[in-house]
């Protein structure tokens, strides 16, 4: 069950809230002790009042055996709420169900490598950052525990056991709850976390389970969980427009005019701050009113070096580069040759939930609730106001695959909040403004030659990358692969995507090889086993590898008799720590109308924490990997962005969703699983144009899969 401090009490503030909880009940709080800090009673949550923001403590037990746990990871729909006070809970050796979780604020202490690293979502780094350092905190509260049943009833530790919440001495027949233990327990000193003794996989409990998201019910019942559902008493509400071309700022506009409409307090223009975009912000008694009155802003723009920017342009430029590609390798006379442009275009992240924070500045105090994968990224963003102190209240996030990463949206609340001194404002970007503004995945082109011995042998490619400004190429997965790269200059904003490097350019790479595969006659999971025979384990360990490749073509029937029109694709990719193999099978009329029937991922991340949340991840991964390839395109003319709402910016629905199947390789929990959120979306695209391709005859080399004819007969 997941709460804020404010669902327990409103009167206190934190500091003094821990304090008669922890005295009055006899509880017993174990934080960041034993060389990092002193036990800190100040938890933290999107909602409690915001005094002091020292969050060190990550549990806390009740004489009655109520176990708190924070988590302090931002939950943008991947289950890291859940996952972290799971790792905890496992060697705290607790029932999950006596366990509550809070979430916690931004807090530059937990930049340490001994709580984590931080407090980002980003990069699947939450789940390998955390694992240890989750347990071991668990672990130390439950030596310390053990060390009270032990003193209490002067027998030595080593005799002593526990199971959920309670300790044994058998010897004599005697238990406590941790309840019980607590007062007793709050006396001890704490071990050092280096020190701590985790427990072995013959007796994990918790984790491999399937645990409920702790905010599930809050969800399914529509009680304000995310950043667009904070209220502050006397909040006011706040739109901020910006010139439609990137780059371009505002000359004047007519603010006494907009000053008149219903519900607007005040309209102004903010320019010259450094990491805050030039624009004008309205500010109004409710969203509605504000929106409504910025609909109606006349605003002269300076456009900027960028207003002649587009697609075309950017297009033809790549096409320039490619065209004067010196591949640095010579293959035999007798090889079999295939070259081939592969090229994807500019993404939106699209989150459901568009840009929004909410601001308060006080006394030059700063406090912000934010849906943000990265609190300490507001921090920098919001320097240039000169806060003399800022405070991040960490909300849940409506999706995020890496825009909530940048801080703009929380910088521009806090910007208009700083105009408004005294007063909350809760800022929120339009669907329109949330398109049109990205920060998109940035578009690019493979210049592909390759080639195949007359034995069908791979005799590796060259592979001209030409990006976009900020575009990066992927890297060698394979062997005998050279590479060059080539940028097109571009001021089209661009920022992380979800598996940022690897959502498409993989799509490039796994799709040019089964057209290699296919243009020697091999079979495209025979190829790439062969490619993995030697048993490496630099890039990655090609021994895991042939694992997952060989378990979903199994579980598939891989190579089965299928008519035209039919097809299986497969595709394996090496993406944020994680080995991800995908087989589709599609089925494509003479019409060319695509059904993608089914997806069957095989996944290797080590040991699983959270078996719901893990089929999730992979489940949303593979579904948002065919969506972004199939459908949706951000385009350039003019220097802005074409698609300004779903109208035009096309994602997935429910009646295109395959079937999809989840099988995952058993890990060790003594080593220590990777992250997730990402690594299954990299190899949709290609395992599914692979089997178009099986299907019809017809090679993708262009996205979106929506653009091209698929029609065959």
């Amino acid at each position: 069950m997941s709460n804020t401090l404010e669902d327990i009490s409103t009167n206190l503030d934190r500091r003094n809230f821990i304090k008669v909880s922890a005295l009055a009940g006899g509880g017993l709080l174990i934080g960041l002790r034993g060389g990092v800090a002193e036990v800190l009673a100040q938890t933290a949550s999107a909602t409690a009042p915001a005094t002091n923001f020292v969050p060190n403590a990550f549990i806390s037990i009740t004489s009655k055996g109520e176990v708190a746990i924070i988590s302090k990871n931002p939950e943008i729909g991947q289950g890291m709420k859940t996952s972290l006070p799971m790792l905890i809970a496992e060697d705290l050796d607790v029932a999950w169900s006596s366990v509550t979780v809070y979430q916690g604020d931004f807090n530059q202490a937990y930049g340490t490598q001994e709580v984590g690293g931080g407090q980002s979502a980003g990069g699947s780094n939450g789940t390998p950052n955390n694992y240890f350092p989750m347990r071991r905190l668990g672990a130390a509260a439950r030596a310390m525990l053990v060390s009270a049943a032990a003193q209490t009833w002067g027998v030595p530790e080593g005799e002593c056991t526990t199971e959920n919440g309670v300790v044994f001495h058998k010897a004599s027949n005697r238990k406590a709850t941790y309840g019980e233990l607590a007062a007793k327990a709050a006396t001890l000193p704490a071990p050092s976390l280096a020190s701590v003794v985790l427990k072995d996989n013959k007796d994990i409990k918790i984790l491999g389970t399937r645990v409920s998201g702790v905010d599930n019910p809050k969800l399914i019942t529509g009680q304000p969980l995310f950043g667009i559902d904070v209220r502050q008493p006397g909040m006011l509400y706040a739109n901020y427009t910006k010139c439609p071309v990137f780059g371009g700022k505002p000359v004047s506009a007519n603010l006494d005019e907009i000053k008149k409409l219903p519900g607007v307090r005040d309209a102004f223009i903010i320019d010259g701050l450094q990491g805050i975009k030039s624009g004008v912000a309205v500010v109004a008694n409710s969203t509605w009113n504000a929106m409504s009155a910025a609909s109606k802003l006349q605003i002269k723009w300076d456009e900027g070096a960028n207003a002649q920017e587009s697609s075309d342009n950017l297009a033809k430029q790549a096409m320039t580069f490619g065209q004067n590609t010196n591949s640095p390798v010579n293959y035999p006379a007798d090889a079999k040759i295939v070259e081939a442009v592969y090229n994807f275009p500019y993404l939106s992240h699209a989150t459901l939930e568009p840009m929004n924070s909410t601001a308060l500045w006080k006394n030059g105090a700063l406090e912000l609730w934010s849906p943000t994968q990265g609190p300490g990224s507001i921090q920098g963003a919001v320097r240039a106001l000169g806060a003399t102190s800022v405070t991040v209240h960490i909300t849940r996030s409506g999706g995020g695959f890496g825009r909530r990463l940048a801080a703009d949206y929380a910088a521009e609340a806090a910007a208009i909040a700083q105009k408004v001194e005294g007063v909350p404002v809760q800022h929120t970007w339009t669907r329109e403004q949330d398109m049109t503004g990205d920060l998109y995945r940035p578009a690019a082109w493979h210049f592909f030659k390759g080639a195949m011995s007359a034995d069908g042998k791979f005799l590796g490619w060259n592979d001209h990358f030409v990006g976009v400004t900020g575009a990066r190429a992927p890297g060698n997965e394979l062997p005998n692969v050279s590479s060059q790269s080539s940028t097109v200059a571009c001021g089209v904003p661009q920022g992380p995507w979800r598996a940022p490097n690897d959502n498409a350019n993989f799509w490039a790479t796994q799709s040019f090889l089964d057209e290699l595969a296919h243009a020697a006659g091999r079979d495209p999971v025979e190829l790439r086993l062969e490619l993995l025979s030697e048993d490496r384990t630099q890039p990655y360990s090609n021994v895991r590898m042939r694992g997952v490749i060989q378990l979903v073509a199994e579980k598939t029937g891989w190579g089965k008799k299928l008519p035209k029109g039919q097809g299986q694709g497969i595709a394996f990719t090496f993406s944020h720590r994680g080995y991800v193999a995908i087989v589709a099978e599609v089925t494509v009329t003479p019409a060319g109308v695509l059904t993608v029937n089914k997806m069957t991922a095989a996944v290797d991340v080590g040991p699983i924490v959270n078996l719901s949340a893990a089929e999730n991840q992979v489940q949303g991964g593979m579904i948002d990997g065919l969506g972004s390839a199939w459908l949706p395109k951000i385009t350039i003319a003019q220097g802005r962005a074409d698609q300004s709402n779903f109208d035009e910016y096309k994602l997935i629905r429910l009646p295109a969703a395959p079937e999809v199947a989840v099988h995952f390789v058993k890990g060790d929990y003594n080593v220590g699983p990777t992250g997730l959120g990402e690594p299954a979306l990299p190899p949709a695209a290609p395992a599914v144009c692979n089997a178009i391709f099986a299907a019809t005859g017809i090679r993708i080399r262009s996205l979106p899969i929506a653009d091209q004819s698929l029609k065959w007969s």
